[in-house]
């Protein structure tokens, strides 16, 4: 009976997310589908172990369970390391690259994300849940980073930028919630215009966080717009707080056309970084089809709950930014609801 009982539970949990419900129960099941993934299998062989004498129900129970494994799948697939992956054959005039990470305000272990600094020596790094505690400890990079955007904040979403070259156009928005900031820059590459630049760190949707995903998802839709109105190669990284198959983030490149580069080489999970059965492809970065990403790392443990991820961006040669994919009647209605909604909960 209880065999029965998680089986049914696990056909239906995962079709949850479907329904389009903000509610943090209902998005949940986005999250763990990896995990859940892995429970249906262990459901399915002990299934046919045990079970003696086939009836209706029982095959009703075993089409079930294939059905709702086969959808996971097939949300999941594309980003695992076997899925065929799609290469630049481009020649790059030009590169930038990106330490991000989610430090963790609590965190203490400041030596260790500086040698991570120190490995990767990219153009620029940006760190979220970074405190004036975190933004004295990182004064030591300056000499190297002169160029800085610093927000400190204590509610566990600020957020500071050091790159070596000279910013452009910066901007600090709070684009949904007055204390979540996100920043917006211009970073020029050898031989060629700006790469746009936004950073990202929404609240998710959580009993101990926002109720709905509705801020989240405004801020991703709002951005989306943003980068729609500009011409410009652009690059979109942070912890998102989402995960890179829901309806919201698939939403997202639609709009703006944005590849994922996690697609074909792996799943790349950067949250839990203190529990391996329990993580989930959080940090992200998603850019414009006249770029591409040549080196994609995910960092050593640091003392953070997230694993940081470095980037090696360049830009192909002689290819100008595409112009923005057409939206249906129905995707530019749903941009705009969940735009309204995320703003409605302010």
């Amino acid at each position: 009976m209880i065999l029965y009982i998680l089986i049914i539970f696990f056909i239906v949990s995962p079709f949850l997310p479907a329904t389009r419900n903000p509610h943090w129960f209902f998005r949940t099941a986005d999250f763990v589908r990896l995990q859940s993934l892995f429970i249906q299998f262990i459901l399915l062989g002990l299934f046919l172990y045990f079970e003696e004498s086939y009836t209706i129900f029982s095959w009703v129970l075993l089409s079930g369970l294939a059905v709702s494994i086969i959808y996971q799948l097939f949300k999941v697939a594309p980003y695992s390391s076997l899925f065929p992956r799609r290469r630049s054959h481009a020649t790059s005039d030009g590169k930038v690259s990106i330490l991000a990470g989610n430090v963790l305000q609590t965190n203490s272990c400041y030596p260790n994300f500086l040698n991570e600094i120190k490995r990767f020596d990219p153009d620029l790094v940006l760190t979220m849940e970074s405190n004036k505690d975190w933004e004295d400890c990182l004064s030591e990079i300056e000499k190297d980073y002169p160029f800085t955007v610093k927000v400190p904040l204590e509610n566990f979403y600020g957020m500071h930028l050091y790159s070596k070259r000279e910013l452009q156009n910066v901007e600090v928005k709070y684009q949904i919630e007055d204390d979540k900031p996100a920043i917006f820059f211009d970073f020029l590459i050898d031989g060629y215009s700006p790469i746009f630049f936004c950073c990202l760190h929404p609240a998710p949707p959580s009993p101990t966080e926002n109720e709905t995903s509705k801020e989240r998802d405004a801020e991703l839709m709002i951005t989306g717009k943003h980068i729609r109105e500009s011409d410009k190669p652009t690059v979109v990284c942070g912890d998102m707080n989402d995960v890179v198959w829901s309806r919201t983030t698939r939403l997202f490149k639609k709009m703006t056309g944005m590849i994922d580069p996690r697609i074909g080489r792996g799943f790349f999970s950067t949250y839990s970084a203190n529990y391996f059965f329990l993580r989930f492809p959080l940090d992200h970065l998603f850019h414009t089809p006249d770029l591409y990403v040549k080196k994609m790392i995910r960092s050593k443990n640091f003392g953070s709950d997230h694993f940081a991820m470095y980037y090696e961006i360049h830009h192909k040669k002689k290819v100008q930014t595409p112009k923005n994919p057409k939206l249906n009647g129905d995707d530019e209605e749903e941009v705009e609801e969940l735009i309204k909604d995320g703003k409605d909960k302010k």
